[in-house]
């Protein structure tokens, strides 16, 4: 499956400020349930309201498993990786982008707006130990 192809299964919008890594499908052998993975990275692009010569990339936070809405009955689940600065003066200074406004322009679960809105801060409530 192509990466156009896969970018109709996921939210309008959400290609704009996430890139598909890479996807795979899956069976769980117990439930015989099957499904798809799909990794996403966010786009490099600097959080508003800050001077970027203040801060540098500094890699990803840790990636978050989200069940979306299954697509022709497989589960689907979107693995997201957030990007993070760190200010050059203060190594303890981290930000992220805000993400929170995605959730009011595209269609999506429940779990997902929660995570870019950045309340479901419970992990157990959205990593999946099993993939």
């Amino acid at each position: 499956m192509q990466t156009s192809l896969l970018s109709q299964f996921l939210s309008e919008g959400i290609l704009d400020y996430f890139d598909i890594e890479y996807y795979c499908q899956f069976c769980y052998l117990k439930t015989r349930e099957e499904g798809f993975l799909i990794h996403l990275v966010e786009k490099n692009l600097f959080p508003d309201g800050y001077h970027s010569s203040d801060y540098e990339s500094k890699g990803f936070l840790p990636a978050t498993t989200i069940q979306d809405f299954p697509i022709r009955g497989k589960l689907l689940y979107l693995s997201i990786r957030r990007r993070r600065w760190r200010k050059k003066t203060d190594k303890n200074s981290v930000i992220t982008k805000d993400n929170s406004f995605l959730t009011e322009k595209v269609k999506m679960t429940k779990d997902l707006s929660d995570f870019l809105n950045g309340t479901g801060r419970e992990p157990s409530r959205y990593d999946v130990e099993y993939l």
